[in-house]
């Protein structure tokens, strides 16, 4: 395995893992590796100073060993608990996750209509539309939607059979 210190396009430093030299190559020109932060696949070596072991070599293996053995014994991280009303109690997002979301809410944005705080009455007369078998007003495609719905309309609606998600809705990438 070896370990590089990467920089994508936009600047953002990171880290990964790789089988070797070759494998981080191949992955990097098919556009698998990707920046955690912004999501960009233009990424590059950082100059690295090479791993060199000093007197005491052996030492630090065995210990290394021995953290990698108690790491392997640790128990399974659990899920997040369930916070009152239905929420996730976690703590930081980690910076992929962001990315990932990033990307999502890109990809809503652009393939569906905002609604606003009026989310559950239009999710109903979208999906009565469409049980009708008509499209959407004035539209041959019809396009999801995406607004603002409390917990209690979002369970109304699905009590209805109406799909609905929830999803976090963070910050742009770009500000």
């Amino acid at each position: 395995m070896i370990h590089y210190q990467l920089r994508c396009a936009s600047g953002h430093d990171f880290d990964g893992w790789f089988r070797d030299s070759g494998a981080f190559d191949t992955q990097a020109k098919a556009g698998f590796v990707e920046c955690p932060t912004c999501g960009a696949t233009d990424v590059a070596k950082r100059l690295m100073a090479p791993a060199i072991p000093k007197k005491g070599a052996r030492r630090r293996k065995e210990v290394m060993a021995s953290a990698t053995e108690e790491a392997a014994s640790a128990p399974e991280p659990r899920a997040p608990a369930e916070a009152p009303g239905g929420g996730m109690v976690s703590g930081p997002i980690p910076a992929q996750l962001v990315a990932l979301l990033q990307r999502m809410r890109g990809e809503v944005e652009r393939n569906c209509e905002y609604v606003g705080p009026k989310f559950a009455e239009a999710a109903r007369r979208l999906h009565k539309r469409q049980q009708e078998g008509g499209q959407a007003e004035g539209q041959s495609n019809p396009r999801g939607i995406y607004g603002e719905a409390t917990d209690a309309e979002a369970e109304a609606l699905r009590d209805e059979g109406i799909d609905v998600a929830r999803i976090p809705w963070i910050q742009r990438a770009d500000g």
